[in-house]
């Protein structure tokens, strides 16, 4: 006795056998990409206005078919939404519960279209709507680092380069060093919407739609600023969710390094920082650990994010044209890495706003020798080469340590020994607060450069 077509499958009439159990559960998505809901809703209600547009469905027909819509994203909008067992996706079980509440009709909703410019279209809509969220998450980040560097200039400590003591700075120069990099993230951002809100829908499988569907009213009536010009690229591309990933690696690389930083500063060896009690967590045997978990969580999750893009970019490079089912597999890394940054987002803002800074320990760790360069720019404003006043700084420098003191430490009559340009107002040197103020261009930690820095960081953030 012959099978029946699968009917039930979108794809059913063309099979007779049915299908082995396990290669529904490998070939369903369901799982996770239910999370696109709205999205698929969504898109359908718009394609349902299009089609009675060119009179494939009557005015009658769109009204019940819309409200059907509706009755099916409120099921799942209340969780009341019941999947069935052959439902492969979630474009499957929408129309499938659409077509057990309006009957047949439900049938005409897929005229034209094929899952694969549906599915494109419903990954672009859900993405631009987590962008919005992200983008906002990050200027949060950005807007609490920027406050906190307004209010807290007067704190000094050293800077560091190789991880050894470099050239005093201020706290404040500090912070909007790694804000200035979420600050370029910020713009990345900004600038890669636009190629997310691009239209697939009305490609078809691959050749476009033969119905005329007018492909404007529908980017218009969706919120797309452009729509894909070739039916197959509309199908097939995902650089969108290349670019988001890579974006999203970048973004996290940043994070990383100022968590990085601010676990070092956190040590009881530096203890520049102490995070908030909410960000942090203790040790199952030493009753004395705090440990600084947030941080350490958002420097490993940076690893995550980058494993994501680096999988998919190996999923991607090596399909043939338009849609290949290896496209499933662009939804969990990029569900995966949404929820990852999102939160991560989240998580910085609330350290950085709670963590408690200690400007006295960052005091007690600016020590002479970061004012060597200073020394050298002494001579230098003195007519003296760098080139020289250089060597003649790493002589006082190993003086001073012959001596076991500091380099103030070390007489007039001591400088002018290893100089003639040296006088007496070489002691004006070491004063940690006038060395950063003498440091005005721009870019620099003097009080007058900061406020710039705070200014472009603000009007960054006041930007659409």
């Amino acid at each position: 006795m012959t099978d029946q077509p699968t009917k039930q499958k979108l794809w059913g009439g063309r099979f007779t056998g049915k299908t082995d159990p396990l290669m529904h559960a490998f070939n369903q998505s369901l799982k996770y990409d239910q999370r696109m809901h709205a999205a698929d809703i969504r898109g359908s209600i718009a394609y349902a206005k299009a089609l009675r547009r060119v009179g494939l469905l009557t005015e009658e027909e769109e009204v019940k078919m819309t409200q059907g819509l509706d009755a099916v994203g409120r099921e799942w909008a209340t969780g009341q939404f019941q999947p069935a067992a052959d439902d492969e996706d979630i474009h499957t079980a929408n129309e499938r519960r659409l077509s057990e509440l309006i009957g047949s009709l439900g049938g005409k909703l897929h005229t034209g279209r094929s899952r694969n410019d549906q599915v494109a279209t419903d990954m672009r809509l859900w993405l631009l709507g987590e962008v919005d969220d992200i983008e906002s998450s990050l200027k949060g980040l950005v807007r609490i680092m920027v406050e906190r560097a307004d209010k807290e200039r007067d704190i000094l400590l050293p800077g560091y380069t190789h991880l050894q003591r470099g050239q005093p700075i201020r706290w404040s120069h500090f912070l909007l060093s790694h804000a200035f990099s979420f600050r370029n993230d910020l713009e990345r951002l900004q600038q890669l919407i636009p190629r997310i809100s691009v239209l697939p829908l009305g490609s078809g499988a691959l050749a476009g739609n033969p119905f005329s569907i007018d492909r404007e009213f529908l980017a218009k009536e969706l919120g797309f600023t452009s729509l894909a010009e070739n039916s197959m690229w509309g199908v097939g591309d995902r650089d969108f969710i290349v670019e988001f990933l890579m974006w999203s690696s970048l973004t996290m690389t940043h994070m990383s390094r100022l968590a990085e930083d601010l676990i070092i500063y956190s040590t009881a060896e530096f203890g520049f920082v102490t995070l908030s009690d909410a960000y942090s967590t203790g040790s199952s045997m030493m009753p004395q650990k705090k440990n600084p978990d947030s941080l350490e969580l958002l420097r490993g999750k940076s690893g995550r994010i980058f494993g994501d893009m680096a999988g998919f970019m190996m999923t991607l490079k090596g399909l043939p044209s338009t849609y290949n089912k290896d496209l499933q597999e662009d939804k969990e890394p990029l569900f995966d890495t949404v929820d990852n940054i999102s939160a991560s987002l989240k998580i910085a803002e609330g350290v950085i706003a709670t963590m408690e800074v200690h400007g006295e320990k960052m005091q007690q760790a600016l020590t002479m020798d970061v004012l060597a360069t200073d020394l050298a720019d002494y001579l230098v404003r003195k007519g003296v080469p760098f080139r020289e006043t250089h060597h003649v700084s790493g002589r006082a420098v190993a003086l001073a340590e012959a001596r076991k003191c500091q380099l103030n430490g070390l007489s007039v009559e001591d400088y002018k020994g290893l100089h003639e340009k040296f006088s007496d107002d070489v002691v004006e040197v070491f004063d940690f607060e006038a060395s950063v103020e003498r440091r005005t261009s721009i870019g620099g930690p003097s009080r007058k450069t900061l406020d710039r820095q705070i200014a472009v960081l603000r009007a960054a953030l006041d930007q659409k």
